[in-house]
């Protein structure tokens, strides 16, 4: 079936905890990959669900893990996580005899600190720049609906002389 595996989370905390979020923890954690029955199975134990719970439900997970970018089908109906497989040695699953190599990635969390380190003073600037520029665009509009009343102004006046030509200008 699986490997075994721990998650670094509350009960209550996966109970309330989206399948789709609870799978790709599930992946991470036994680090290798799932059927998807077996996977649904997991889930399933973990939040409680009873058979027909997990009937009304295994076609949305399904459908989460095909959209959602984090997860790889791998072989016959075999889920991993893409980042586990190499971009540049990506061949058919299904006709692949070898399984792939999986990447350890016991040190996620770290590289996503590094990241967010790392552009942290660029979104900053950007944001500086975002606000100069909403700035410049907000009195680019003012003055385009200033020079529009004035026009207005002066069709007005224009008009109330056609229909008064006695008018005084």
């Amino acid at each position: 079936m699986s490997k075994p595996y721990t998650l670094k989370i509350s009960p209550e905390e996966a109970k309330e905890m989206p399948m789709v979020d609870l799978a790709f923890l599930i992946l991470k954690e036994a680090n290798t990959p799932f059927y998807y029955r077996d996977l649904m199975q997991e889930i399933a134990k973990i939040k409680g669900y009873s058979d027909d719970e997990v009937m009304d439900v295994i076609a949305q997970l399904y459908t989460e893990i095909n959209i959602d970018g984090r997860f790889a089908c791998v072989g016959n109906n075999l889920w991993g996580l893409k980042r586990w497989y190499p971009v540049d040695k990506s061949e058919d699953g299904v006709s692949s005899a070898a399984r792939p190599h999986i990447i350890n990635d016991d040190d996620d969390d770290d590289d996503e600190d590094l990241f967010d380190d790392e552009f942290a003073d660029e979104d900053e600037e950007l944001d500086e720049d975002d606000d100069l520029l909403d700035d410049d665009l907000d009195d680019d509009l003012t003055d385009d609906l200033d020079d529009d009343d004035d026009d207005l102004v002066d069709l007005g006046d224009d008009l109330d002389d056609d229909l008064d030509p006695d008018a005084d200008d």
